[in-house]
């Protein structure tokens, strides 16, 4: 069942996402992003697409299944996904009730996704059960700190940011542990806050 409440704030922040992201945040993070999905291959589940502006960091050739939870979000991702040079679809769902089968896709992607996932270790559970043992899951992702004074400063912002966007202090590493996913590296690209996180689905 679609987890309404965050459907709708997203389908509002779907407006503005663009303006709000498409400059500044991107061409700053366009090299780190382009190097993570450099590494797609199989079948591939991008989690969290959005309207598209990652599409264009994406490897051509490749057969990706996107998904967002926000109607209006991929409605403007329309256009990005028809230019891509591979096999690219984009599908309405919520993460936590992922219609696949067990042990579905290859790898899964996240980019700056589970800052705003309701709940997030049962998200990742969730996307462990639909990947293939040893499967991988690569996210690009900004999260809370534990350095003074960031960590104060962002626990004190998530109330509020939570209501229109994604919340400040998610210690999304070990959120990913929590899942049951084997953690093989955690990349720091901005003090603790913005990281790159490299884990699989165990084999047995």
């Amino acid at each position: 069942m679609v987890d309404l409440l965050t459907k709708r704030k997203w389908d509002r922040a779907a407006k503005s996402f663009d303006f709000m992201a498409a400059k500044g945040p991107e061409l700053r993070w366009a090299g780190f992003k382009k190097a993570l999905f450099s590494h797609m291959d199989g079948k591939v589940l991008f989690l969290a697409v959005g309207t598209g502006l990652d599409i264009q960091h994406f490897p051509p050739d490749q057969n990706i299944t996107g998904i967002d939870i926000s109607s209006a979000m991929l409605e403007k991702a329309k256009d990005r996904a028809d230019a891509y040079q591979g096999n690219l679809e984009l599908i309405e769902m919520d993460v936590h009730d992922l219609p696949y089968e067990d042990n579905s896709f290859d790898q899964v992607y996240t980019s700056c996704t589970f800052c705003s996932v309701p709940d997030p270790v049962k998200g990742l559970e969730s996307l462990k059960r639909v990947l293939k043992p040893g499967g991988e899951i690569r996210m690009f992702e900004h999260t809370g700190s534990k350095f003074f004074p960031f960590n104060i400063m962002m626990n004190i912002m998530t109330p509020l940011s939570k209501k229109v966007g994604p919340e400040m202090n998610r210690n999304t590493a070990e959120n990913v542990r929590l899942a049951g996913f084997e953690v093989i590296e955690v990349e720091n690209l901005f003090l603790d806050v913005v990281k790159t996180i490299y884990a699989r689905k165990p084999s047995a």
